[in-house]
């Protein structure tokens, strides 16, 4: 099992992001280290770049920050290297593909493994020409980690058949940033994806506060109506992972328990980026 996957093994994962180098470099070797231990189980590190275009206007000028400050991605990774022993969990680049190429793709793959890194995201890189980074990946061990977004409809089962790490679905259409609301039947999106795999999926865009992870992923508890038949099934809530099985008798009780836990899981987020 990989590292990443090893860190999905409770079934959700807390995966924070965070801009290398803003405001500077001392900073953010400090703050990783503070995130492993406030209990993040992967962390997203995003190597600033002059256009990110997958990004909103907080980490725009984040980027922009660290860049000013001087932060390059040699400095970054070297910056890793540093805290390599003191971090136990994985590290994932979220970077852009124009920086692999102007840094030579596999010059920056084994610098991957030098400063920890176990995978990488690179949204301007589209299922169709992975091919452009995978074999690179594959030869240093890193995992290219997928996309899907509300858009991607029917390929959504060809990507996730072939996904690495884990699935980052993106919660709505647009750049990344806090939103008031998420409408994306997001539900949807992962069942389709476990139809043809067990890889693990992380909800990112706009995924800010527990409110938010509410919504993303809603408990399917309330689905545990009889509706006058006494079929029994069984189904999984989608936040505290409790099985609910249906009854004619037991099922409001059971759903009652369910909603209790959940309660209780909200602030637990399945897979914040």
């Amino acid at each position: 099992m990989s590292k990443i996957k090893e860190a999905f093994k409770n079934g959700k994962a807390f995966i924070p992001f965070i801009t290398g180098g803003d405001p500077d470099l001392e900073t953010t070797k400090k703050l990783i280290i503070e995130m492993q231990n406030a209990g993040a189980d992967i962390i997203e590190v995003g190597i600033p770049f002059s256009d990110p275009i997958a990004e909103g206007q907080v980490i725009q000028k984040s980027d922009l920050r660290a860049l000013e400050a001087g932060c390059t991605t040699d400095k970054l990774m070297d910056a890793l290297i540093e805290i390599k022993d003191r971090i136990h969990i994985p590290l994932v680049f979220m970077t852009y593909i124009n920086v692999i190429y102007k840094y030579g793709k596999k010059k920056f793959m084994d610098r991957c493994n030098e400063c920890g890194i176990c995978g990488i995201i690179v949204p301007d890189c589209p299922y169709e020409e992975k091919n452009e980074l995978l074999p690179e990946c594959t030869e240093a061990g890193i995992e290219l980690i997928s996309m899907i977004a509300p858009t991607s409809h029917d390929r959504i089962k060809m990507i996730a058949k072939e996904a690495q790490g884990f699935l980052y679905c993106v919660s709505s259409l647009g750049v990344t940033g806090v939103r008031k609301e998420i409408k994306t039947d997001i539900n949807g999106m992962i069942e389709l994806v476990k139809e043809v795999s067990d890889v693990p999926c992380a909800v990112g865009f706009g995924i800010s506060t527990p409110r938010c992870m509410q919504i993303c992923r809603r408990s399917n508890c309330r689905k545990c109506h009889c509706k006058n038949s006494c079929r029994t099934w069984k189904r999984q809530c989608t936040i505290c992972f409790t099985v609910c099985k249906r009854n004619e008798r037991g099922c409001k009780k059971i759903e009652l328990i369910n909603r209790i836990r959940c309660q209780k899981a909200r602030s637990l987020l399945y897979g914040l980026i």
